[in-house]
C-alpha cells in the first residue's frame, strides 16, 4: 500500500488561455477545469488508476465536496475534520504549456488537528510499503513537522518519502541526518534552494544534478529522484554495499499542455517501479514516463497506465562530482 499524507489539500483550478498571457489585458478562456487535488492525493488518485492500494490522509471536514468528489473518485480517505474550507490554487495555462500558478495559503491549522493526522499515519503506516509526505504545510504548522514525521514513521517500520519545497525542506535537510527518509524528490530549484547552485544550470546539467542531490545520500538519504523539467530527471541510489548509483532519463517527446501534477506522477510512478521489484534504471524510466505522460495532459490530470510510455524513455548512466553545498 502507498499511505499518502497531504497536510494543505487544494481545490485545482485550471483556466486554459488560448493566447499568450499578458499581464493587464482581457484573455478570453478556452476552458476550465476543477478537480480536488494536492500533491499526496495526486499520488493517490495514479495509485487507484494504476490498480494499487492507497489510502489519503488529509484535513477536512466529511462533507466536503472536497472530500466527496475523491471518495467517488475510488480513493480512500482518512480525512481529520478541521471546521475551514480547502483552498483554492488556480493555474493559468498557456498554449505552449507556460503554466502560472497562484497558491493560496490554505486554513489555519490547529496542534489538535496535525495530532489527529500523525495518529492517522501511525496507525496505517505499518502496512504502507511507503508513506509519502507531500506538499506545503498549512498556517500553523512548525516548519519542521516534516522532519519529526519522518523520523516517527521510518520508526514504524515503513518507508519514507518527502516531496515538499521553500522553509519546510530546508528544515528537513537541516534535521538531516536524524529525520532522514527513505527518498526525497526535489526538482532544480529546490535542489538549488538548499545548495546555494544554480537552478538553471542544474536543470540543464545532469551532472550537475546528481553532484547537488549526492549531499542528501551523504547526510542518509537513501534515494534521490530529482525531477528536471523537459530534460528529464536523474536518480540517485545506495545499494546494499553502501555504494551510490546515478543515472539519468531524457523523456520521449510530448507536447506540453500543463505541468502542474507532472512531478507528482514523477514520483508515483518511482513508487510502482519499487513495488514491482524493478531495478533502479526502471523505475527511473518508469517515473520520467509518468511525468511526461501528465505534461501532456489537461490541468492536474493524472495519466493512466496505459498512457505511459517507458519504453520509449532514455536511460544512462551519469559520472559526476560534487558541487559545492
Amino acid at each position: 500500500m502507498i499511505l499518502t499524507l497531504t497536510p494543505n489539500p487544494s481545490v485545482d483550478e485550471t483556466i486554459a488561455l488560448s493566447e499568450h498571457l499578458e499581464r493587464g489585458a482581457v484573455h478570453r478562456v478556452a476552458t476550465t477545469t476543477s478537480q480536488s487535488g494536492g500533491k499526496g492525493v495526486n499520488i493517490s488518485r495514479a495509485s487507484v488508476a494504476a490498480g494499487e492500494p492507497s489510502v489519503a490522509v488529509l484535513p477536512a471536514d466529511a462533507d466536503d465536496p472536497f472530500v466527496l468528489e475523491l471518495a467517488a473518485s475510488g480513493i480512500e480517505l482518512r480525512a481529520v475534520p478541521t471546521g475551514g474550507a480547502v483552498r483554492v490554487n488556480v493555474t493559468i495555462a498557456e498554449p505552449d504549456g507556460t503554466t502560472t500558478k497562484l497558491n493560496s495559503p490554505g486554513t489555519e491549522i490547529s496542534a489538535a488537528v496535525l495530532d489527529r493526522l500523525t495518529a492517522e499515519l501511525e496507525d496505517l503506516a505499518a502496512g504502507a510499503d511507503w508513506t509519502v509526505l507531500a506538499g506545503s504545510l498549512p498556517p500553523g504548522a512548525p516548519v519542521d513537522w516534516y522532519a519529526a514525521l519522518s523520523a516517527r514513521l521510518r520508526a514504524r517500520g515503513t518507508r519514507v518519502a518527502v516531496d515538499t519545497s521553500d522553509a519546510p525542506l530546508k528544515a528537513l535537510v537541516a534535521a538531516l541526518p536524524g529525520s532522514a527518509p527513505h527518498l526525497m524528490k526535489p526538482n532544480a530549484d529546490e535542489l538549488a534552494s538548499f545548495t546555494g547552485l544554480d537552478a538553471a544550470t542544474l536543470e540543464a546539467e545532469p551532472e550537475a544534478a546528481a553532484g547537488a542531490a549526492r549531499h542528501l545520500l551523504d547526510r542518509g538519504v537513501d534515494t534521490v529522484l530529482a525531477t528536471l523539467g523537459g530534460n528529464g530527471a536523474v536518480l540517485l541510489e545506495r545499494g546494499p554495499d553502501g555504494t551510490v548509483g546515478a543515472w539519468h532519463a531524457s523523456p520521449p517527446p510530448t507536447t506540453v499542455v500543463s505541468t502542474v501534477g507532472a512531478g507528482d506522477s514523477s514520483l508515483f510512478g518511482y513508487l510502482l517501479g519499487h513495488r514491482r521489484s524493478l531495478p533502479p534504471q526502471e523505475r527511473l524510466a518508469l517515473a520520467v514516463a509518468y511525468g511526461s505522460a501528465a505534461a501532456g495532459l489537461p490541468g492536474t490530470t493524472i495519466p493512466h497506465p496505459d498512457q505511459v510510455r517507458p519504453d520509449l524513455v532514455i536511460t544512462r548512466t551519469v559520472q559526476f562530482t560534487r558541487g559545492d553545498a
